[in-house]
């Protein structure tokens, strides 16, 4: 993904050709979600981001403390999935941990810093040579992988 990020709908073109088998998917998220009180707005979300920043947020929040990286992590999906809001943007980002309670100092210390970017590149590459181009994707045993959302009891059958 660019470092700016695209037009959503047309990266989603890009990459499935149409909209119909994507769609599927997305239905199926909102069904899960609603069932689980989540409501999602998939509608909302008009920029595909690139999410390096976000996990670099995400790696500085877990040196304040697991509670703080958790409460991140939930105020970051509320943004992007309910409310369509742009999280490769600093602004956004800075705003989003300090509304998650770190401070806005730390916050933007770990969006200019670079090396939890440093950090996170090497981890895509894994990623990459396992094929992995979607989430979630679940891998288990290091054998077993499948991408999409699921019903909790699917992990069980």
């Amino acid at each position: 993904m660019p470092v700016a990020g695209r037009n959503r709908r047309k990266y989603l073109l890009e990459r499935f050709g149409r909209l119909g088998p994507f769609a599927a998917g997305q239905k199926q998220l909102l069904e899960l979600g609603s069932s689980m009180g989540i409501t999602f707005d998939l509608e909302a979300i008009e920029h595909a981001p690139n999410t390096r920043s976000a996990h670099a947020l995400v790696a500085a929040a877990w040196r304040g403390s697991p509670q703080m990286q958790a409460k991140l992590i939930e105020t970051l999906f509320v943004a992007y999935f309910t409310e369509g809001c742009d999280i490769g943007d600093p602004a956004a980002l800075e705003k989003i941990a300090v509304d998650a309670g770190m401070s806005a100092a730390m916050a933007s210390a770990a969006l200019d810093d670079e090396n939890p970017h440093a950090e996170i590149v090497p981890l895509e590459a894994p990623a990459q040579d396992l094929q992995i181009t979607g989430v979630p994707t679940f891998i288990f045993h290091r054998k077993h992988r499948f991408s999409g959302t699921q019903r909790p009891e699917f992990f069980f059958s």
